[in-house]
């Protein structure tokens, strides 16, 4: 659970940093959200956060499907699975824990 609340604050903290450079610009939003950073969340279209929801609750429920077991057939609740690492989403386009031996990546 660290490992995931860790990598949302490092994009929640990046994305702080580029709505400030990209404030006012047709990039997002067609210009519509201005002003300083912390402004920016009441300004974003609904929409958007009805979409941004749909896919984290997708990427969660995925990782709960890949990481838990079932609790019907489990002898105790939240027991992850003995073949998952934490933090492993499957999703290494760079290839960095290519290689790597299982201790490295525990």
């Amino acid at each position: 659970v660290e490992i995931t609340h860790g990598r949302v604050a490092m994009l929640a903290s990046l994305g702080f940093l580029v709505g400030e450079q990209v404030e006012g610009s047709s990039f997002l939003f067609d210009a519509s959200v201005t002003g300083p950073a912390i402004d920016h969340f009441q300004q974003v279209p609904t929409p958007f956060w009805g979409l941004l929801g749909a896919v984290i609750f997708t990427v969660e429920a995925s990782r709960v499907q890949r990481a838990w077991q079932n609790p019907f057939e489990a002898d105790k609740l939240y027991l992850l699975k003995d073949d998952y690492t934490p933090g492993d989403y499957a999703f290494d386009p760079l290839k960095l824990s290519a290689g790597k031996d299982v201790e490295w990546l525990n």
